[in-house]
């Protein structure tokens, strides 16, 4: 009688909550920003490698509290402004970097260049750090995100797509419009005035200033 009531305890347990257990420090972050537009483009396979890239299970951000809570900052700002944040990535698992590394390795697999690097070589994605052998998305307070116009519900113009390796991307480039400078300025600006900075070669990537884990590199799979 003792195992079966120990058996339902778990599939009860189980029921109110599915997901795995995350580290100390972390959480889901739409369960604290129900707002959130999340597309994390690594689960899916439209992105510089073109496949779904090992732990990413499921379409799920993840990132420490203190992260979290300084972008749900920026998100109320936002929605002042009849805008939104969207997430094209979070948390990253150490393996899916360990990933990025033996693809950028295989110098013959190219098939996403064209729309993602068309004017860099592949074997120059490290030496033009494009690509790491550490990223600060595993250490889980970096994030990759645009903004949407809440009428229309479509990202605004940044002037280059996400994970465009190329000047593009550069957050001073100069040859884009004053729409597209005026809206990679506004998130610049918001993300800058709650505790973020930024990385001069991607227009989308930010870091928490005063991040928690700032020399460790987590594993656990997104799921």
């Amino acid at each position: 009688m003792l195992k079966s009531n120990i058996i339902l305890l778990v599939i009860i347990s189980f029921l109110v909550n599915p997901k795995a257990t995350l580290p100390e420090g972390f959480v889901y972050v739409c369960e604290h920003i129900p707002t959130l537009e999340v597309e994390l483009k690594y689960y899916g396979a439209h992105n510089f490698v073109g496949d779904t890239i090992p732990g990413y299970k499921a379409n799920t951000l993840i990132l420490t509290k203190e992260a979290t809570i300084a972008l749900n900052l920026v998100q109320e700002e936002l929605l002042r402004q009849n805008k939104c944040l969207k997430v094209y990535d979070g948390y990253r698992p150490q393996q899916a970097v360990n990933h990025f590394m033996e693809w950028a390795k295989r110098l013959n697999d190219t098939l996403m260049k064209s729309e993602f690097y068309p004017d860099v070589s592949k074997e120059q994605l490290f030496a033009e750090e494009y690509i790491a052998t550490r990223s600060g998305h595993s250490r889980g307070s970096t994030v990759d995100l645009t903004i949407i116009d809440g009428s229309t519900n479509e990202p605004l113009d940044m002037g280059s797509p996400y994970d465009f390796f190329g000047e593009q991307s550069w957050v001073d480039y100069e040859h884009i419009s004053a729409e597209q400078k005026a809206n990679r300025q506004l998130l610049q600006t918001v993300m800058l005035n709650h505790g973020f900075y930024s990385y001069s070669k991607e227009w989308w990537h930010f870091t928490l200033k005063n991040e928690p884990f700032p020399n460790t590199y987590f594993d656990f799979e997104i799921e």
